[in-house]
């Protein structure tokens, strides 16, 4: 047998095949059969260099979760049934780990409205890597995942669960650079994928929500009936948008161009961007300040765009938010052309002065082709911006269309994966968690220079639009 799989990637799947071949040599392929058998008795030693000399550099936990050399060289002289045991007791809580790294968003409590069961999946149940309910309490070694050299199964899974399936899930190993794959693991599992946030991080995340919430009950009873296409379900959008503006500005951007379709434009126009709400009530009774506004086009309220400047400790950032036409996603190269431009003009050549945010619905994100276009071009020379932060406003529903008759993927975001970009799943009832998964994503553009996506799972609390009945039109989402 060729010995080029003995290496340290390999090294659990070896380890497990050895230890059933030395309780019934019948129980594995002839192939490995003849191998073991031609150790002659020196196992532990050829075990023992499957990760190279102890002088070698280590590679990321990421690439190598398992460091088995490691505990191979901790017991070398233990009798083998404990060290078998032990060692075992390693390797399946390492797999249990990066199982949860690779599938925790499919059992993460993403959906406020709790339509589908996401509480099982057979590869992160403990049971399925041979760990028993008898494990609970025993200490195990996990060589530094999750920040601790050992811990007891019980531990391992909160830690796991608190990180990888609460109100937050995140997509990141199927990026190929190791830099970035450490990156998003690091910062999610130091904190426990959650910002512990002050008392006053707390009010103005409160303050934004109520700004949001007031302002769209007022349009709801003062234009009855009147298409705005509001936010209700999806505040939580408010506060994460402010926090990346905010973060971006702190860490020197000096403008942000937006490009959204008309979900929420209104209240993003007031809270985010600061428009006057005289401003945008008067296009809701027909007034214009200027009638050389009037140009012809007859365009409608929710096509509205805005520039602003904010001002965040004394820094501040220029943000403009681009008309939008009623088809949905064709502003998206247009807001990347014009960070385009502006890079060019200020030779802006590192991209750290402009960036893009562009905000989509779940069903747009997966259906209109010019958003995979637009994926697909951001990483040539002649277009490149540095990255864009995408922000799904994920309703779970596009018109009457539910995504089980909308798209053959699991997620909408899906197809950001073809740029490798890291993908980060919230619930949108949860204000706290989207807000700390827009400052991760503004840090991880800042840094990395790549497109990254936040993926917010809400509702439409009003149906379509305000002159639609949702009871009728989308009967079983809105029994919940």
């Amino acid at each position: 047998m060729n010995d080029t799989f003995l290496n340290s990637a390999n090294a659990p799947y070896v380890a497990e095949l050895f230890f059933k071949y030395k309780d019934n040599p019948k129980s594995v392929d002839r192939s490995w059969s003849n191998f073991f058998n031609s150790l002659n008795g020196d196992e532990l030693s050829i075990l023992g260099d499957f990760g190279g000399p102890e002088w070698k550099k280590r590679p990321s936990n990421i690439i190598d979760d398992v460091a088995f050399d490691k505990v191979i060289r901790t017991v070398p002289n233990a009798d083998f049934n404990s060290f078998k045991k032990s060692t075992l007791d390693s390797i399946r809580a390492l797999r249990l780990i990066r199982a949860f790294r690779i599938n925790g968003h499919l059992i993460a409590n993403l959906d406020p409205l709790k339509l589908a069961e996401r509480d099982y999946h057979p590869e992160l149940d403990y049971k399925s890597y041979g760990l028993q309910d008898s494990d609970f309490d025993k200490e195990i070694f996990i060589d530094g995942s999750l920040g601790l050299e050992r811990a007891t199964l019980r531990e391992i899974l909160t830690i796991l669960n608190e990180t990888y399936a609460a109100s937050i899930g995140v997509e990141f190993l199927h990026m190929q650079s190791p830099e970035q794959k450490q990156w998003v693991q690091e910062r999610i599992e130091e904190v426990r994928n959650k910002t512990i946030f002050t008392k006053e991080g707390k009010k103005a995340i409160f303050s934004r929500l109520l700004e949001s919430e007031l302002f769209e009950q007022y349009l709801d009873k003062k234009f009855l009936g009147t298409k705005r296409y509001g936010i209700e379900g999806g505040e939580s959008m408010i506060p994460g948008m402010e926090q990346i503006v905010k973060q971006a500005c702190l860490a020197g951007v000096e403008n942000i161009f937006i490009g959204t379709a008309h979900r929420g434009r209104l209240t993003l126009l007031a809270n985010v961007l600061g428009m006057p709400y005289r401003g945008i009530l008067s296009k809701f009774q027909g007034n214009l300040n200027d009638p050389n506004e009037v140009l012809g086009s007859g365009d409608v309220k929710y096509h509205l765009g805005v520039s602003s400047d904010r001002e965040f400790d004394g820094k501040t950032i220029h943000v403009s938010l681009a008309p939008n036409p009623s088809h949905l996603e064709a502003v998206d190269p247009v807001v990347i052309g014009r960070v385009r431009a502006k890079q060019t003009q200020l030779k802006d050549k590192t991209n750290d002065k402009v960036f893009a945010l562009l905000i989509h619905g779940d069903a747009a994100m997966a259906g209109q082709g010019i958003v995979a276009e637009t994926f697909a071009m951001s990483q040539l020379l002649g277009f490149r911006t540095g990255g864009t932060i995408h922000f799904v406003i994920n309703n779970q529903i596009g018109f009457t269309t539910t995504p089980h008759y909308g798209r053959s993927a699991p997620y909408c975001t899906e197809i950001a994966k073809m740029v490798q970009a890291p993908i980060f799943h919230v619930n949108g009832d949860d204000p706290e968690a989207v807000v700390h998964v827009c400052r991760l994503a503004t840090e991880f553009r800042n840094k990395f220079k790549v497109d990254v996506v936040v993926d917010m799972f809400c509702y439409r609390r009003s149906g379509h639009n305000e002159a639609d009945e949702p009871s009728f039109t989308q009967p079983l989402m809105y029994k919940a």
